[in-house]
């Protein structure tokens, strides 16, 4: 068959774009799953450690997490690190005080294939 035929034409154009969407996954980034305290929750103490899980492992060096609370005080954290038994799960202790009211959580997550993400949610403390 030439090249001119229909089908090695369809499968010309065909196999760049296959090739495409499998490798599609090499490409993905870090997106938030879940949050500790969990985004919109009210809580009844401050908690000790933000966690933050992850869609896939995460570069803690290249990693953050602020907070800030009522008057948008900032809450003083620790250097984020990885959990050890998951690396896409991001722990940030929590070294300041928290007295009770509206907090935001703003973070940014470098995963280990070096994709960028950042997103930020609230919640309250009773």
């Amino acid at each position: 068959m030439s090249i001119e035929h229909p089908l090695c034409k369809l499968v010309a154009y065909a196999t760049p774009l296959a090739l495409a969407l499998i490798s599609q996954p090499a490409f993905a980034h870090a997106h938030l799953k879940s949050e500790v305290p969990a985004a919109k929750s009210v809580v009844s103490a401050a908690p000790s450690v933000i966690k933050l899980k992850f869609s896939e492992g995460v570069e803690p060096k290249f990693s953050g997490v602020s907070i800030s609370g009522p008057k948008n005080v900032p809450v003083k954290l620790s250097q984020p690190t990885v959990d050890p038994q998951d690396n896409s799960r991001l722990l940030i202790s929590v070294q300041g005080p928290m007295p009770a009211g509206q907090y935001r959580v703003n973070w940014h997550a470098v995963s280990v294939d070096g994709h960028k993400t950042k997103g930020d949610y609230s919640f309250s403390l009773k």
